[in-house]
């Protein structure tokens, strides 16, 4: 049974096909860097525009590589929703047209479970029931439940800014362009991640939540405080940098601050993690989303001392990709949990 994946909720134009909701045939991304790079994020219009350059290509390119037609397919996935309004009725629009023209089923996968089955894929059945998620990307912070029939309860979020967002903010900020996220990581072990102590925050209500904006606004104060516009000038004039390139501009001082930021972040993920592996009497742990690809949090998750194994997408599965999108179609596929011609793109889809 083969599912193409069809995913646009963002700036990446993504294409797959899924073999039995476990072999990945083809899986083509189309990414937007370039377009949204000189602005320093994602530019809803602009990224509708090059949604709808790249859809055609990337899904025939997908359909190539699978060596694989439309009459060789059993259903058709798209991400439903949430996202960016603009770029998600791309996908639905040309993925309702592909099951209308060639008689297929449609199904709408939410982005977040698509992120959670894209380590469910990989992982060849080792991925034990109950499980606790964390989706931790630029858009999402949330820890789910997932239970025994794979339902899903939502055990805490983010009440602000999501840690993947708070990275490229901060990168911005201190003249790494974007997206930063990714640089932080790579200079952060070159700094001490205790030289700056970060206040943690404190949540009223529910305390698995979580707050990134109060530590993003810690950083403003400590670079006014410190006098590095010089400094930030000089990096905001570097493109393509390498490592090597970065470090030159970037004095100690700095680095200790980015290690102490990233510090602090994987520490608010971690500590509220553990609090809910203990909670929901948790047998495997899931960490997926953009920001799994993160080498701070991959090898802090594996020295915390946890009660249960953790699982991580590859990098190439931790950005969003359609095949992600197809494995988690399947289930649905089976219970026959298809959608009409008149699905609506959902900016603010929850999950469970």
């Amino acid at each position: 049974m083969r599912i193409l994946g069809i995913e646009t909720s963002c700036d990446e134009t993504a294409a797959a096909v899924v073999e039995d909701g476990k072999t990945i045939l083809s899986s083509v991304v189309a990414s937007q860097l370039d377009t949204h790079g000189r602005y320093g994020g994602v530019v809803p219009e602009l990224a509708s525009r090059e949604h709808l350059r790249a859809i055609v290509p990337v899904v025939r390119t997908a359909l190539q590589e699978a060596r694989r037609g439309f009459e060789d397919l059993d259903a058709v996935a798209v991400t439903e929703g949430p996202g960016l309004v603009g770029s998600l009725l791309v996908g639905i629009t040309y993925a309702t047209s592909i099951c209308l023209v060639h008689g297929l089923p449609l199904i709408g996968v939410n982005h977040v479970e698509g992120h959670i089955h894209a380590v469910v894929l990989e992982s060849e059945g080792k991925v034990e029931l109950p499980a606790l998620a964390l989706v931790v990307s630029g858009g999402h912070t949330h820890l789910f439940e997932i239970r025994e029939d794979f339902s899903y309860r939502l055990l805490g979020k983010t009440r602000d800014d999501a840690a993947g967002e708070a990275y490229d903010k901060v990168a911005k900020l201190l003249g790494f362009g974007y997206p930063g996220g990714p640089v932080i990581d790579r200079l952060a072990p070159h700094g001490d991640p205790h030289a700056i102590k970060f206040t943690l925050a404190h949540m009223k209500g529910n305390t698995l939540d979580f707050s990134f904006s109060g530590l993003k606004t810690a950083v403003l104060r400590w670079v006014e405080q410190h006098g590095l516009a010089e400094e930030i000038a000089a990096r905001r004039t570097l493109k393509d940098a390498s490592l090597e390139d970065w470090l030159r501009l970037t004095p100690q001082p700095t680095l200790d601050l980015l290690a102490s930021f990233q510090h602090t972040v994987i520490e608010e993920l971690l500590r509220r993690v553990a609090v809910s592996i203990d909670e929901i009497d948790a047998r495997s742990l899931i960490i997926s989303g953009g920001v799994a690809s993160n080498a701070g949090l991959r090898a802090a998750a594996r020295n915390a001392g946890l009660t249960c194994p953790v699982y991580f997408p590859t990098p190439a599965l931790s950005t969003d990709n359609a095949a992600m999108i197809a494995a988690a179609a399947f289930p649905k596929f089976h219970a026959a949990a298809f959608e009409g011609f008149d699905l609506r793109a959902k900016a603010n889809l929850a999950l469970a």
